[in-house]
């Protein structure tokens, strides 16, 4: 008798706990919101963004023709879009990648990417954020800024032949006391600015240009 409320105590946390989770999310012609806090599993959307709100978390976000973005503190497996940005605010964390085709990339101060941060035609700037596989682009530009960490290197590929962005040099910049281990290799004409205070890898099919200050 005596294991009878430890039992129901048991019962009752797991039944709280699960309150707080979230099925699966597959949308058309509209948003999909996480509330502060909450946990959702995976997130589709077709014709609207995503947005998941401080401390809120989920698995794999995908949407078209739609925005993402993490509050601050808030998680999620993966994101992935066409059409639409990636923003993280301080603090967020994604697991895996974040891709995006026609749309910029945005981490937050103390924002982490465990994977590659790619683009096609879009811009990527880290605000003392860290990307722990390498970042990829075709015709977006690339601000690595101050106090900033990227591993896996740099990848600004070549052009296929429809590719946006054909028509302009990208604008790399590593700001002031940032750090990018691997190799920095570019497959196309860019223009490539390198703090003097940081710190980079090997640099293929670019010249360096120096500057001193925040901004070249």
């Amino acid at each position: 008798m005596k294991r009878l409320p430890i039992a129901i105590a048991l019962l009752a946390l797991t039944c709280t706990t699960g309150a707080f989770a979230q099925d699966d999310v597959d949308k058309v012609n509209g948003a999909i919101d996480v509330k502060n806090g909450e946990r959702a599993g995976n997130l589709s959307t077709v014709n609207g963004g995503v947005r998941i709100a401080a401390s809120g978390s989920a698995a794999k976000v995908t949407t078209v023709n739609g925005g993402v973005r993490l509050g601050e503190q808030a998680r999620a497996a993966s994101v992935q879009t066409v059409n639409g940005g990636i923003n993280l605010d301080e603090g967020a964390q994604v697991k895996e990648g974040v891709e995006t085709v026609n749309g910029g990339i945005r981490l937050g101060k103390s924002a982490d990417v465990g994977g590659r941060a790619e683009t096609v035609n879009g811009r990527i700037a880290l605000e003392a954020a860290h990307i722990g596989g390498g970042i990829q682009t075709v015709g977006g530009d690339i601000e690595v800024g101050a106090d900033s960490r990227v591993e896996g290197g740099i990848l600004v590929k070549k052009p296929s032949g429809w590719s946006w962005g054909t028509q302009r040099k990208p604008r790399i910049v590593i700001g002031p006391h940032a750090t990018v281990q691997g190799t920095l290799e570019f497959e196309r004409e860019v223009e490539l600015f390198v703090s003097d205070s940081a710190t980079i890898g090997a640099v293929k099919g670019a010249t360096v240009q120096k500057f001193s200050g925040n901004q070249p």
